[in-house]
């Protein structure tokens, strides 16, 4: 299915970045997308320690964790975003036909799953819940919003973030322990006698915007 038919398709890679500037950037850019006025976006980041706060979950549970906490207008409850997670947001202009969520969610799963695969992972659904999963632990979480049939937030993968900050809460409602990064299932692959090493941010940046890029413009 083709989700963008822009005719181009830019990535922008902000590296470490503030969430509330990236936030408003990506708003900006929304209303530019609808307006016909710039071309479908992937948005890359990765943030300084924050909380972000789904629809599902109240923001004020929060206020003792001593992060910055954000209100957003994606689905899902609570997760955290700092160094060593890449963020993803494509900004895309659903057209009629293509405008089926649960495809796009799927979507950004499989792209997901292409880009740990790059790397030795064996990327997984789990049915119950969306993102990437790797070993029945969760390596990276999906929320998503949709403005005027513009998308916008996306994914978050865990590459080498800490993972102590899950245990303050529970993330998407999850238990922490649940959650995972590719440093570690790495690691643990090494363990095992697999040739690995944890790959840089930016390599796994330039895999995602591939991978990203392939699946939402692809036809079939």
């Amino acid at each position: 299915m083709r989700f963008s038919s822009s005719a181009a398709f830019e990535v922008l890679n902000l590296g470490r970045a503030d969430y509330a500037a990236v936030d408003q950037q990506m708003m900006d850019l929304v209303d530019e997308i609808r307006a016909g006025n710039a071309p479908d976006t992937l948005l890359l980041a990765e943030f300084d320690p924050v909380l972000t706060v789904g629809r599902a979950a109240k923001v004020d549970l929060y206020g003792d964790l001593g992060l910055p906490v954000h209100a957003i207008s994606r689905g899902g409850k609570t997760t955290y975003h700092g160094p060593g997670q890449l963020v993803a947001y494509p900004l895309i202009q659903l057209q009629e036909g293509v405008r089926d969520l649960h495809a796009y969610l799927h979507a950004l799963e499989e792209s997901l799953i292409g880009t740990v695969a790059d790397f030795g992972l064996p990327g997984a659904r789990d049915p119950r819940n969306t993102g990437c999963w790797v070993n029945g632990r969760k390596l990276a979480s999906i929320g998503v919003a949709v403005r005027r049939w513009v998308t916008y937030h996306g994914v978050a993968l865990n590459v080498s973030t800490d993972l102590s900050w899950f245990r303050r809460f529970d993330p998407c409602g999850l238990e922490p322990d649940l959650m995972t990064t590719m440093e570690r299932e790495i690691a643990a692959m090494e363990n095992e006698g697999a040739a690995a090493i944890t790959p840089p941010l930016a390599d796994v940046a330039a895999s995602l915007a591939r991978h990203m890029k392939e699946i939402l413009r692809e036809e079939n």
